[in-house]
């Protein structure tokens, strides 16, 4: 049976990713970074046995190795990476102070780009390492429209998913010849615990009419994407950033 590891899976995109790849028949690792009691709930809801729940901060990278190493250990074997874990605060320049500012850039940095590329070589060194080796492996990360459409109010948060697009892009060329295809996908708006701020009066309005279907999308459009993605046929994709946006962002 395949093993996925989800990190940010107590909540939102992260939940609806480990469902739907417990629904394809793989035991999940959910991670959490501090909300651990979430992350069983998760868990224990999942269909199928032999699920676990990891924790650790993304930011630590001897934490990241930690939890990775538990994962394994807990699993057996992780044939699917999901990095879906970030954080996202809003930091206009205009009104943020220089301290605010810096901090704010460290901390998405460390999460969404540092944690996210310790995750990866510490999966890729258990598929180096591991009896049966790396082909067939499958590293899908979460990164965002933000990338491409900007993001104004957390121009951190945006230039974070441009790192871990191409990052994406980077490693698919140099993992292929280990058989690991590396992908992405780009949502927009997803109606999360993350997004609930920006999602409600007149701007969640005008958020949801940028897509010609009137609303954004939910934490099981992404899980749908991210689910065929680990799936051996999707191997051809590797490369990929594909964006789920509803239609609200063009390229």
């Amino acid at each position: 049976m395949t093993g996925a590891l989800v990190t940010g899976g107590a909540r939102g995109i992260g939940a609806a990713v480990a469902r739907a790849l417990a629904e394809a028949g793989m035991t999940v690792a959910v991670h959490a970074r501090a909300d651990l009691a979430a992350a069983k709930a998760v868990a224990a809801a999942l269909p199928g046995d032999g699920h676990a729940v990891v924790g650790g901060d993304l930011a630590d990278p001897e934490e990241v190795a930690a939890f990775v190493a538990d994962a394994v250990a807990r699993l057996g074997e992780i044939d699917v990476l999901v990095n879906n874990a970030g954080v996202y605060t809003e930091h206009p320049l205009p009104t943020t102070s220089y301290d605010e500012w810096t901090a704010e850039w460290r901390r998405t940095t460390d999460v969404n780009v540092l944690g996210t590329a310790c995750t990866t070589w510490c999966f890729v060194d258990h598929l180096r390492t591991r009896p049966r080796g790396p082909e067939g492996a499958r590293i899908i990360t979460v990164g965002s429209r933000g990338a491409y459409r900007g993001e104004p109010d957390a121009p951190a948060y945006g230039a974070s998913k441009a790192a871990v697009h191409s990052l994406t892009q980077s490693l698919a060329v140099s993992l292929a010849p280990l058989g690991v295809a590396v992908t992405a996908v780009a949502p927009g708006f997803v109606d999360t615990d993350m997004a609930a701020d920006v999602l409600v009066g007149e701007r969640g309005a005008a958020i949801r009419a940028q897509s010609p279907f009137g609303r954004v999308a939910t934490p099981d459009d992404v899980a749908s994407a991210v689910a065929w993605l680990a799936t051996p046929g999707a191997g051809w994709a590797s490369g990929a950033v594909i964006d789920l946006n509803g239609a609200s962002h063009l390229r």
